[in-house]
């Protein structure tokens, strides 16, 4: 049975989740694309050789039951979950006192509490694959929680900053923001490190960037060693 991957927020032919389907179904993963529009996740799914569409809102719970009873039933593992969802960013709102408390809550339930409830729900199937990754465009709050709670297990917790992207072309991105694939490669190097790999860092372009491990001085660097902690966007993958 191919290796599983399931991405969250994958609806945009330009977005950097997709990206990382297309990356990973090149290594013959088999990819579930979900997003809260089906039409168009499914619409992506049929642009690769195994993929399949599911809707999934992580502000439904029930739709992220569905999901993880779905990968249970039809696979019954996991290898890897990455969180891409997020929420709209509200570039109009300069200053915390002028944030819409409502857009707040928003962000919070996708970009964090979502997150962490689909990787709840789907833990038991990360458990039954021999290895497994969990990929978040995130919080480093939440990265160096995850990577402090699995320390009695084989269980690898990194985060990822895929760097300026051009993402949103309709905004009219900077010329230096680069193609989506290209940031996906670190977002694939993370979702496939070997047994033994690094863990608790922040890693861009596979290069360690700085430690969210509660304690550690962050003195990381291009020239640091990478096998040792690091920080940034949630990975978790158990080693063998």
């Amino acid at each position: 049975m191919p290796k599983t991957a399931l991405l969250t927020g994958t609806s945009r032919a330009v977005g950097l989740g997709f990206a990382a389907a297309r990356l990973l179904s090149e290594l013959d993963y088999h990819v579930i694309l979900t997003a809260r529009d089906l039409a168009r996740a499914e619409s992506l799914a049929a642009q690769l050789p195994n993929a399949t569409a599911l809707r999934l809102d992580l502000t439904d719970h029930s739709t992220m039951t569905a999901a993880a009873d779905y990968a249970a039933q039809t696979f019954g593992r996991l290898d890897v979950l990455i969180n891409n969802a997020s929420d709209i960013v509200d570039f109009a709102a300069l200053s915390a006192l002028d944030a819409d408390p409502a857009a707040v809550q928003s962000a919070l339930d996708i970009d964090v509490l979502g997150p962490w409830q689909l990787t709840q729900l789907v833990l038991p199937l990360l458990k039954a694959a021999p290895a497994h990754s969990f990929a978040k465009h995130a919080l480093n709050t939440l990265t160096g929680v995850l990577a402090t709670a699995p320390r009695d297990t084989p269980i690898l917790v990194n985060a990822v900053d895929p760097g300026e992207t051009a993402t949103h072309p309709e905004r009219g991105d900077e010329d230096t923001a680069r193609p989506a694939l290209e940031s996906a490669r670190g977002v694939g190097w993370a979702a496939t490190l070997p047994p033994g790999g690094p863990t608790g860092g922040l890693f861009r372009d596979g290069q360690l960037v700085l430690s969210l491990l509660p304690g550690t001085e962050n003195t990381a660097g291009p020239d640091r060693d990478r096998s040792g902690p690091a920080a940034g966007k949630p990975l978790l993958r158990q080693d063998q």
